[in-house]
């Protein structure tokens, strides 16, 4: 072979694992606006059926303060999403056509324990590993630069996001917000990016789109795959990736018509963690992030490993890095920390994992304040990826910040 592809895919905001990822991170925002010390796990179901959808909580809450209203926390998570009509798949704001079922009690005594410590010596939520990672392969292109990403899984979570924005902004009235997006990369046989070979599409769209094709389901597709072509796709990814020419596929079964989303697939809470992550080229410890509170180490230390990665590549210490980090529940201290460099140094991988432990500090009180993670900053993480995003003033993906003076402790630690 002379050429070499990877794939990555990603889904819009109203996928139904989406959907349920959303609801969980909106509660966590809410109790975390109550204190900010809350303690939250809480997973979300959903199901549309043919008379009434469906809305499951259930998880572990402990904080100091009134209890948010969980049942108007998720209806509004959902209807800010789009899912204000049984026709398309749910009526979150309408209890007639969506029931919410709460089943949420509080944190057991025996991990608060543990847990509940001040300050620095707080404990690890859980036992577990995370991994962190970073590249380059993004920072050739302008429209991508700083987010030392994968290349596939950067292009279809703006794929994903870009969905979202069309159907917002009315650009593609039909769409709806359940869809997915995946990107296939070419490398040549040094491993160098040649361009993207494949790009695949499913968006849902309204029922009746065909009636102005006088019922052709062919011309609908047509239109349709058109559409998507010039609003999302060549809006989204640079062009000289995709100037070789390139496959696309829209909708591959033919029609992904109303009703879909949750009515459609069911949707669970923390079943999308490789398009949260790196699309598979980074290693994934297992554990899902949304509904949890920044002392689960699955959610603050994979977002620490993943910031002390972009460092090490921002740096120059590596073109490729992947930082593994593991706990025991109840200590501080993590358990290990192993860094990898792909053979992308010129140092050698114990010196870089050196300066990695003197730069940055990996107990979860030290993330939570150095990422300033206590915050009600998670909502907007549960669609489009957790990592490769651009941090916002508001505070909003505070791992993704680069920090200067970081970047120099890293070139000048011995």
């Amino acid at each position: 072979m002379s050429s070499v592809l990877f794939s990555s895919e990603s889904v819009t905001s109203g996928h139904p694992d989406k959907l349920c990822d959303a609801i969980s991170d909106a509660i966590v925002d809410a109790c975390l606006t109550v204190d900010c010390n809350a303690r939250v796990a809480v997973e979300t179901c959903v199901k549309g059926k043919e008379d009434k959808g469906l809305i499951v909580l259930a998880g572990e809450v402990s904080l100091d303060g009134a209890i948010p209203d969980y049942e108007a926390v998720a209806r509004q998570a959902a209807a800010n999403i789009g899912y204000t009509s049984h026709a398309i798949g749910m009526d979150a704001t309408n209890p007639e056509y969506c029931e919410v079922q709460v089943h949420i009690t509080t944190q057991s005594a025996n991990i608060a324990q543990g847990v509940n410590k001040d300050g620095l010596d707080q404990g690890a939520g859980d036992q577990g590993m995370m991994f962190g990672y970073a590249c380059e392969e993004t920072e050739s292109y302008n429209e991508l630069k700083g987010r030392y990403f994968p290349l596939a899984a950067a292009l279809s979570q703006r794929l994903s996001r870009r969905l979202t924005t069309v159907r917002e902004e009315g650009i593609l009235p039909w769409a709806r917000p359940d869809g997915k997006s995946q990107v296939t990369v070419q490398y040549d046989s040094n491993g160098d990016i040649e361009k993207v070979h494949t790009v695949v599409i499913a968006i849902q769209h309204d029922n009746t789109l065909k009636d102005q094709f006088e019922g052709s389901e062919e011309q609908e597709l047509a239109h349709v795959e058109e559409q998507i072509k010039q609003h999302v796709v060549e809006h989204s990814i640079p062009s000289e990736l995709l100037s070789a020419g390139y496959k696309l596929v829209v909708n591959g079964t033919g029609r992904f018509a109303d009703p879909g989303g949750p009515y459609a697939d069911a949707g669970l809470t923390g079943r999308k963690i490789i398009v949260d992550t790196y699309g598979g080229m980074g290693r994934h410890g297992g554990g899902a992030f949304s509904g949890k509170d920044p002392s689960k180490v699955d959610r603050s230390a994979a977002y620490a490993s993943r910031w002390a990665a972009k460092h090490v590549v921002a740096a120059g210490l590596a073109s490729r890095c992947e930082i593994q980090l593991a706990y025991v529940i109840g200590v501080a201290e993590p358990v290990s920390v192993r860094v990898e460099t792909f053979g992308t140094s010129d140092l050698d991988e114990l010196t870089v994992a050196n300066r990695v432990r003197k730069v940055f500090d990996f107990r979860p009180g030290a993330i939570a304040r150095d990422l300033k993670l206590q915050a009600p900053i998670y909502s907007v993480t549960a669609a489009g990826g957790h990592f490769g995003r651009v941090p916002d003033r508001e505070g909003e993906f505070p791992w993704e910040v680069i920090d200067e003076k970081r970047i120099s402790a890293l070139k000048e630690s011995k």
